[in-house]
């Protein structure tokens, strides 16, 4: 009896013990498939997330990856945002010109600029024509121009590190300019080029003479309006209202004829001997002498045709900026 009691005890222990087993091993199991279904769902929704990020991620390659059509669509692109920097400026404010009815009160003396003191000794005078020997005094600011009698083979090179340095400027051209070329090829793809590219087209007389030597006003106005029409003849170029008078020379009476036709004076603070083709100055010594004599509100007149001027403008242009002067365009001028 008490054998088959000790039997009956021991089956029933492996019994309670089996279910036992099972419940716990189900537990695991379903603790299991739980933490798989989790997981699961994790990686599911890392995917997911991972594709969604793909879809908003910027399609950006490297140079290499891109084709010659891509290439050439990304090059137009950074052309057009380096355009709209050049051109975002301020337009010139139009104004109305002083006009009188006898002007033979007006002096005819011929008067030769300085650019250390005639700012200073006609500031009357300029302030009534429109005329500026200078700019915004109050800011570390550059107006960078360039006198262009004739091309002489250094002007895509200037345009070349004009735009390098993101820098516009003004190029004062004459008629022999406009109308003439360089080793075959025409002057008028420079000043498509100069327009393309930002920079202002001014004028700088027809035949280059004295302006005070021409009293009469209907040839006066003939020496303006032959470089305009010229200029304006080019497609996608137009002149704009600023004059340089050759050589610097003005009187009251020319500074006067000259914003009655609609133009703006504009001389220098700023310049050095650079012109004589023949005789070029040292770029070094050139250099350290415009960057001794830089000062607010510059306006800077280098010649294109200078050999010197090429080759130092790209230097000289980092350093003004390294010395925290930026670059405005004569529409930029104060009134």
């Amino acid at each position: 009896m008490f054998k088959r009691n000790l039997a009956l005890s021991i089956v029933l222990a492996l019994l309670l013990s089996g279910c036992g087993g099972t419940n716990q091993n189900e537990t695991k199991n379903q603790e299991n498939i739980q933490a798989i279904d989790s997981e699961n769902e994790n990686i599911d929704n890392g995917h997911n997330n991972k594709k969604l990020a793909e879809k908003a991620k910027p399609d950006f390659k490297s140079e290499s990856e891109l084709t010659p059509d891509e290439a050439q669509k990304k090059e137009s692109v950074i052309k057009k945002e380096s355009d709209s920097i050049l051109k975002s400026t301020t337009k010139p404010d139009a104004f109305t010109p002083v006009v009188s009815s006898d002007t033979s009160s007006l002096s005819t003396k011929a008067i030769e600029w300085s650019w250390l003191y005639s700012s200073r000794d006609n500031a009357d005078l300029l302030s009534k024509y429109k005329g500026y020997g200078f700019g915004d005094k109050s800011q570390k600011i550059i107006y960078l121009t360039f006198d262009e009698g004739y091309e002489n083979g250094y002007t895509v090179s200037i345009l070349d590190t004009l735009k390098e340095n993101n820098v516009p400027a003004t190029f004062f051209v004459t008629k022999p300019f406009v109308t003439g070329s360089f080793n075959g090829v025409p002057d008028s793809e420079l000043l498509k080029r100069m327009s393309k590219e930002g920079h202002i087209i001014g004028n700088h007389s027809v035949s280059h003479k004295s302006m005070p030597t021409l009293k009469d006003e209907t040839a006066f106005n003939a020496e303006i309006s032959g470089v305009e029409d010229a200029v304006n003849s080019i497609s996608g170029c137009k002149m704009s209202k600023y004059f340089r008078p050759p050589e610097g020379t003005f009187s009251e009476l020319s500074l006067y004829y000259t914003q009655k036709f609609g133009y703006k004076s504009v001389f220098f603070s700023l310049a050095y001997q650079d012109y004589n083709v023949d005789n070029q100055p040292d770029p070094e010594s050139s250099k350290a002498k415009l960057l001794k004599n830089t000062h607010n509100g510059t306006i800077c007149l280098l010649h294109a045709v200078s050999k010197t001027n090429a080759t130092i403008l790209n230097s000289l242009i980092k350093e003004w900026k390294n010395q925290g002067y930026k670059f405005k365009t004569l529409d930029e001028l104060p009134n």
